[in-house]
């Protein structure tokens, strides 16, 4: 089904905002509300998403960094994880179907919970989520594992302002490992805890659901991420307990842990800069296959605050179906979406000649 078909099969529930660039060049605020699909009109960025813009004004201090600190909790943890992953892989071809089944629709879930969730809906907050699909999205966000969505999002906020400096939590300018994985491994930069504690994070301490799920991450990641995995292949169809475990639980984590990860580290060294030269994230198809849509990476730092994270929506990006399929059920609204106007504008002023119109 055409995207512009979804967006009007729901009436006042699928509204979507554009955003232009404005003829000056200079930032307008406020934007215009549509109750049919977007004309491409409206307003430029929107004053409460101003941490989510790149500062090309921070500059790291001059002077050798500070000796790196490991957490050797992590760097145990993390081994023993890989090491029953990669145990899992030589399970799988013993597995019951409905085991592979189970644990590809886990991966499937919680990527969104980190996508639609983690990503879109609350770092960025390019649409509106109504309660139930919150909710969906809390849970799968846990089943995720990838901390709770406060500090992923204050994480997440800090790497777009200060993006390849050492107040990004995952600089890509430390090199591959560091921000496919390193950067887990060790303590944080001082300049990632100062930077970061100074963003704005009123929006989320506001938002019931996430203080809840920050309360109670810990059991309910549990709870969601290795108790419930295991359990369900093992009493409901009769899967043994070490394919259960080493499958559907750390084999299946592990996945969606590297495919996030390699948002942060492929996606800012490997492919094409069509939108920004200036920034180091790229275009990388392959990632975006693993992660859900998430590897158009050099339009989504160029335009953070568009809800398709890509100038074409649903080509190689499920999390956008997927909202647009919440918007359909009335469920996801007011869609931030970028003219073609303002992306062409971006091209012509910064791109590095490798676009291709689509």
């Amino acid at each position: 089904m055409p995207a512009h078909m979804l967006q009007e099969m729901s009436g006042s529930y699928t509204t979507t905002t554009t955003i232009t660039a404005p003829p000056s060049g200079g930032l307008q605020n406020g934007l215009q509300k549509l109750d049919k699909p977007p004309q491409y009109i409206g307003a430029d960025i929107r004053p409460e998403i101003k941490d989510d813009i790149h500062d090309p004004s921070y500059q790291d201090e001059e002077g050798p960094p500070p000796k790196l600190e490991y957490v050797w909790r992590n760097i145990i943890l993390m081994a023993l994880l890989h090491v029953g992953a990669l145990y899992g892989i030589t399970l799988v071809p013993t597995c019951k179907f409905y085991t592979v089944l189970w644990a590809y629709v886990y991966y499937v879930v919680s990527a969104l919970g980190i996508t639609a969730g983690a990503h879109r809906l609350w770092s960025h907050r390019t649409y509106k989520a109504r309660l139930p699909l919150r909710v969906f999205l809390i849970i799968a966000n846990t089943m995720a594992f990838q901390n709770d969505v406060y500090e992923w999002a204050r994480d997440h906020r800090a790497h777009h302002k200060f993006s390849e400096t050492h107040a990004d939590p995952h600089n890509s300018r430390r090199g591959f490992f560091f921000s496919h994985v390193g950067w887990l491994l060790v303590r944080k930069h001082p300049a990632v805890k100062e930077k970061g504690g100074l963003l704005d994070m009123s929006d989320l301490k506001a938002e019931k659901l996430v203080m809840f799920q920050r309360r109670y991450y810990k059991p309910g990641l549990l709870l969601m991420c290795f108790i419930l995995p295991t359990l369900v292949p093992w009493y409901c169809w009769d899967e043994t307990f070490l394919h259960s475990l080493y499958v559907a639980t750390f084999l299946r984590y592990a996945v969606v842990l590297n495919a996030t990860w390699l948002v942060n580290s492929a996606a800012h060294l490997f492919g094409y800069r069509p939108y920004d030269k200036n920034i180091e994230s790229r275009e990388n198809i392959l990632v975006s296959l693993g992660a859900v849509g998430e590897g158009f990476h050099n339009y989504h730092h160029a335009f953070p605050y568009d809800y398709s994270a890509s100038e074409y929506r649903w080509h190689i990006n499920f999390t956008t179906f997927f909202i647009d399929c919440m918007a359909a059920l009335g469920l996801a609204y007011d869609r931030k979406k970028v003219s073609k106007a303002a992306v062409l504008a971006r091209i012509k002023r910064t791109g590095d000649g490798s676009y291709k119109s689509g």
